[in-house]
């Protein structure tokens, strides 16, 4: 029996409450589906400026009423600290997943992604700190590495960022360092590597290019890669980072805590490839609308040529051990796709 899977059952027979920020969100709602369906108590906080009422609305059909009688809801936002901690109020643990994500908009408007990535992330910290949680784990970010060249990505090699939404994730993982240094706080950051499954949202001019892919093929409409389509990435289903989310916020060590950790598969794939994964499994669907083509455009600013990740750590410390890999992780998302896509 793996770590992850004697946790399920240990979180069964003894549950506890937890704070999930974002919970609106792709990653937030899966969170709360895998909490809610352990019959944990989860509170979960969102002002839906990037996350969604149909996705709580989805996971409520996945759930017993029973289980979801044990949700709570709060409508609000992280740059309000009075929110937050009202939010951490009576938490176990705390998964905080709201931020403004996207390189191309941190680009755009810098102060905006600098107002909930920084200042709402500081107002978190202080509110569950404030509570007592047990631990903090926050999504920490990929992005963090910037220009350091090696392969793969080790948690103790950063460069410089190449983006402001890049600094606002290099300011988290400060933040909590002094705040365990400071005040003996337990955090735990989570560098995810290109995160992708059910309910990640295809619209929008950032959406992450696997709904977007999938939406575009199942309809008909162009798609677009960013360069010459080798740039590649470590793609990581979402259900490898719902367990990691889970170990580490219970992990016992005290070698694990205040620490981060990269949440990857370990394999790279080349956008050329995976485009084609994707278009294989549209075709197999029968949901196809029309033919897509493929069109190549310049290089996006603030990209990074090629990201594989060292997820040693997350095991060994963790017990981390994902399950699925990119092809069968794109399984399962094709079957949410073409389910709601089409």
């Amino acid at each position: 029996m793996t770590r992850y899977e004697t946790l399920k059952n240990n979180l069964k027979i003894s549950p506890s409450t937890w704070l999930v920020t974002g919970i609106a969100g792709f990653i937030g709602s899966n969170l709360l589906e895998t909490l809610l369906k352990l019959n944990q108590k989860v509170t979960g906080l969102d002002n839906f400026s990037t996350g969604y009422q149909h996705n709580l609305d989805e996971v409520k059909t996945l759930v017993t009423e029973e289980q979801w009688n044990n949700f709570t809801f709060i409508q609000g936002d992280i740059r309000d600290i009075d929110t937050c901690h009202k939010a951490c109020t009576g938490a176990d643990y705390v998964l905080h997943q709201a931020a403004l994500g996207s390189v191309p908009r941190s680009i755009e408007d810098p102060v905006l992604t600098n107002e909930n990535n920084i200042n709402g992330f500081l107002n978190m910290l202080i509110a569950a700190r404030d509570a007592k949680v047990n631990r903090f784990v926050y999504a920490a970010s990929s992005s963090t590495y910037g220009d350091h060249p090696d392969l793969p990505k080790q948690e103790p090699h950063i460069g410089n960022p190449l983006s402001p939404y890049a600094v606002t994730k290099l300011v988290n993982e400060l933040y909590a360092n002094v705040f365990a240094r400071t005040y003996n706080f337990n955090t735990i950051g989570l560098r995810y590597f290109n995160i992708f499954g059910q309910r990640q949202d295809p619209e929008g001019a950032y959406a992450a290019v696997i709904p977007k892919w999938f939406a575009a093929l199942l309809s008909g409409e162009d798609s677009f890669i960013n360069g010459d389509g080798e740039t590649s990435r470590d793609f990581c289903f979402i259900d490898n980072c719902v367990q990691v989310n889970l170990l580490a916020a219970t992990a016992k060590s005290e070698d694990a805590a205040n620490q981060v950790y990269n949440v990857a598969f370990g394999e790279r794939t080349t956008l050329n490839k995976l485009h084609e994964l994707i278009k294989n499994r549209v075709d197999k669907s029968g949901c196809k609308k029309g033919d897509s083509k493929l069109i190549y455009r310049d290089f996006r600013a603030g990209d990074v040529r090629h990201s594989l990740a060292d997820i040693s750590k997350a095991e060994n410390l963790l017990g981390y051990a994902p399950e699925f890999s990119i092809n069968s992780g794109l399984d399962k998302a094709a079957k949410w796709y073409t389910t709601n896509l089409t």
